[in-house]
């Protein structure tokens, strides 16, 4: 009985490890196109106003991957876009909890850090004076959200081009997008 409880709990803990193991691909070789080489550092932090993980000052897109355990792989691949109205990315909540819960049901899934706006100190702060301001939020989002959606089109053939080596199927790989990731999740599918 013991072994079989110890055997259990090994199988159950190293299926939890698999699924939370990932790789960090970046999207483009050096400077992404339409951009410019920037000075600022990305950076994660909790954000009081949103209460919640972000990240801001994304400049250079990545894919994080969450695979499922080879037992529940089942051939998908689901590309996540979280929201963050394109000042920050609600990376917890809209990317890596959601990527957890897919990679649980058999299915590959990549979270997308796209391209967002320069933010100073916090970037939850700095999107409500923003977005209170209309024409200047209007303004940022027209210079940001061509960037953003190329980024989701990029992930989407990136990842059926390296699909075998996550062992899925090109034409099975599916878009989920929250809040801005769902404006990009709409362009990427249109």
């Amino acid at each position: 009985m013991k072994t079989h409880t110890v055997r259990l709990l090994f199988v159950v803990l190293s299926m939890a490890a698999f699924a939370n193991a990932q790789d960090v691909v970046p999207l483009y070789p050096g400077t992404p196109p339409g951009s410019t080489e920037e000075n600022y550092p990305e950076k994660q932090y909790f954000a009081k106003v949103w209460k919640e993980d972000i990240v801001a000052n994304v400049t250079r897109p990545t894919l994080t991957v969450y695979q499922p355990s080879p037992k529940l792989k089942n051939g998908t691949g689901v590309i996540i876009y979280p929201g963050g109205g394109f000042m920050a990315l609600s990376v917890a909540t809209e990317g890596t909890k959601v990527a957890k819960y897919l990679a649980a049901k058999g299915v590959t899934a990549f979270v997308l850090k796209y391209r967002i706006a320069h933010s100073d100190e916090d970037a939850s702060e700095e999107f409500g004076k923003l977005f209170a301001d209309k024409p200047k939020y209007d303004e940022m989002i027209k210079n940001v959200a061509p960037l953003a959606i190329a980024d989701g089109l990029q992930a989407v053939a990136y990842v059926r081009q390296h699909a075998s080596k996550w062992g899925i199927s090109p034409d099975h790989v599916g878009i989920i997008g929250f809040s801005a990731g769902g404006f990009i999740t709409a362009e990427v599918a249109v």
